[in-house]
């Protein structure tokens, strides 16, 4: 059991790393980013290949997942920086399919659909699982803390101060001075190399990466929980990843609650049971359980003439 909520935990974790990239790049930025799933893959294959073909540290793998995701990221927001609403989503999630069909096709690189297996991970081997399950879930913890602090230091900055003045008008901000183009690809960057981060730690704690594990699925639990946890605010990121893992692990055991029932009946129950939740949450909490606060800027008062 404890083994169970471990992993639980682990998964939360990726989840909520996931969602704070979303948060900046959706929440912070207003651009909509269905391709999640797409530089969550790139980062894993990059960190596994890197660590299974060239021997390098895993560390070092993490950081090449990072760097390879934030330039993939940069010539997609290039790309798609003139795009806006639904054409953007739609162009984004497009090329997580491209990259899943590249994944699945290229057996010479990625293996094809058998996956790379035996990927090492962080004193995999020299301890027992259930310790090694206890020290990926304290690395992960630190991951989580790490990003939130960081995109916390970025939301008061200039930079995160701009690149909301750019998702409510960014005619405005054009206006008013901003680069609105650069502050894109600098935040779309940031988002996707969060993302290959977070799939790397996926595929070192797993140790083996498929084209099926990043399926288009995985985007919308992400988005659920952004939405479900507060859009534009971290912290609301990370309860809504813990709360979709929640929602959709206990709905497991609706077999047992109510019998009778086959396999595809439970699987859609589940489905209807978290759909629920989700519009209770947003029934009562429209901006979500812990909503976006924005600090009122301090006028200085006005001198006598």
């Amino acid at each position: 059991m404890l083994d169970y909520l471990v992993s639980l935990l682990t998964y939360a974790a990726l989840y909520g790393i996931m969602a704070l990239a979303l948060n900046l790049v959706w929440g912070m930025g207003g651009m909509i980013n269905l391709g999640l799933v797409g530089f969550y893959a790139v980062g894993a294959y990059v960190s596994a290949l890197a660590t299974i073909k060239l021997g390098v540290p895993i560390a070092v793998g993490a950081c090449a997942a990072l760097v390879l995701a934030a330039a993939l990221g940069s010539v997609v927001a290039l790309a798609t920086l003139r795009l806006r609403g639904d054409y953007l989503a739609i162009v984004t999630l497009g090329f997580a399919e491209v990259v899943r069909i590249v994944a699945s096709n290229e057996i010479w690189l990625t293996n094809g659909t058998d996956g790379i297996s035996n990927i090492r991970g962080p004193l995999r081997g020299a301890v027992t699982p259930e310790t090694f399950n206890l020290i990926y879930l304290t690395l992960m913890v630190v991951a989580v803390a790490a990003v939130v602090f960081l995109l916390q230091r970025l939301a008061r900055a200039p930079f995160g101060r701009v690149l909301r003045a750019i998702r409510d008008d960014d005619q405005v901000a054009a206006v008013a001075g901003k680069p609105v183009l650069a502050f894109k690809v600098k935040a779309f960057a940031a988002s996707a190399g969060i993302l290959g981060l977070a799939g790397s730690l996926y595929a070192h704690y797993t140790s083996y990466v498929a084209p099926d594990s990043f399926q288009p699925l995985l985007t919308i639990y992400v988005v659920l929980a952004l939405v479900a946890g507060g859009r534009g605010n971290n912290y609301g990121a990370v309860l809504g990843a813990v709360l979709v893992v929640a929602f959709t692990e206990s709905t497991r055991f609706l077999s047992e609650v109510v019998p009778g029932l086959q396999a595809v009946q439970v699987a859609a129950l589940r489905q209807l049971v978290v759909s629920v939740g989700l519009l209770a949450i947003l029934r009562y909490r429209p901006g979500g359980i812990l909503p976006e606060r924005i600090r009122p800027v301090a006028i200085p008062p006005r001198r006598p003439a």
